[in-house]
């Protein structure tokens, strides 16, 4: 037999094919735990063991080890590009089996997140606001039978918990106990325009190039006044020490400056960045990154 569709069945048909996507549910992950070995996969299994509808994806597993403050940024970088209602399972946990809270936070953009209270939803907490906080409760959330595992609660409480989320086995509700809407926050130093300077911090560099990003955002640079093509002058320092003084020209784009050459510029989260034309300003420089990394900018 064939079915046949007016314009307002096929405008039915699209709109229920969208509503299907949309209530799909996603879970992505990240950790410090590379992929030598089996325990990411063992994650996804837990995962799809609760539901296999779950649609699972990596943000990274290559977070240096034990790094909390580089997986807060990876989250932060990332976080709001996913539809609401996604769920993140971030594991950087070098305090596994102590006393730290294994919690649930939900963002005020509807975006969930599953780590132990560490430091590492300290970026999205600012970011994009927190709705709420709960404890996971292990009496019922964790994994059957692995209540005598006491090193691997990504697999047996972080995974499965965030699964059952994500797949609606449970409410945020019945994650556990609320908590008040604060998490464990790492110190670093806020971007701000003060005395006719720009300060920040030098949060990260972006891998395989060796720039610098910083957390000095277009509209606290701008009050530097500094005009593209200018100069601008950089002091970066690790915990109060000089480690670079100089000066670089602020372009938009790598080719305003000759090879070889420094640049000051906006990168692709609008935040100012240093860099060399093909080459790696952190290595040429000698900077590191996280938060006892501090940068001035002045004109």
């Amino acid at each position: 037999m064939i079915r046949r569709f007016g314009l307002s069945g096929l405008v039915l048909a699209a709109f229920l094919s969208t509503a299907a996507m949309a209530a799909q549910p996603i879970l992505v992950l990240q950790s410090d735990f590379g992929l030598l070995d089996g325990a990411v996969a063992s994650m996804k299994g837990v995962a799809v063991g609760v539901s296999p509808d779950i649609h699972i994806y990596d943000l990274t597993h290559n977070i240096e080890p034990f790094n909390i403050w580089q997986g807060a940024l990876r989250l932060v970088q990332t976080a709001e590009y996913w539809p609401a209602g996604t769920v993140f399972v971030s594991v950087v946990d070098p305090g596994v089996g102590t006393n730290r809270k294994s919690v649930v936070m939900k963002s005020k953009s509807g975006h969930y997140f599953v780590t132990p209270d560490n430091g590492t939803l300290t970026f999205v907490s600012e970011r994009l606001g927190i709705e709420a906080v709960r404890e996971i409760d292990e009496a019922v959330n964790r994994r059957s039978n692995s209540e005598k595992s006491f090193t691997f609660h990504g697999r047996d409480v972080y995974a499965y918990t965030a699964a059952r989320l994500a797949a609606g086995v449970i409410t945020f509700e019945q994650v556990g106990r609320e908590l008040p809407s604060e998490v464990v926050m790492i110190p670093y130093e806020r971007a701000r325009f003060e005395d006719g300077a720009v300060y920040g911090n030098v949060q990260t560099d972006d891998g395989n190039y060796g720039n610098i990003w910083t957390n000095v955002d277009r509209a606290t640079f701008a009050k530097l006044g500094a005009p593209v093509g200018g100069t601008v002058r950089i002091q970066i320092l690790k915990s109060g020490k000089e480690v670079l003084n100089t000066e670089v020209p602020y372009v938009t784009t790598f080719g305003a400056v000759e090879l070889g050459k420094p640049l000051l510029y906006l990168n692709s989260l609008d935040n100012i960045s240093l860099a060399i034309n093909q080459g790696s300003f952190a290595a040429k420089n000698g900077i590191g990154s996280g938060p006892e990394w501090s940068i001035r900018i002045r004109r």
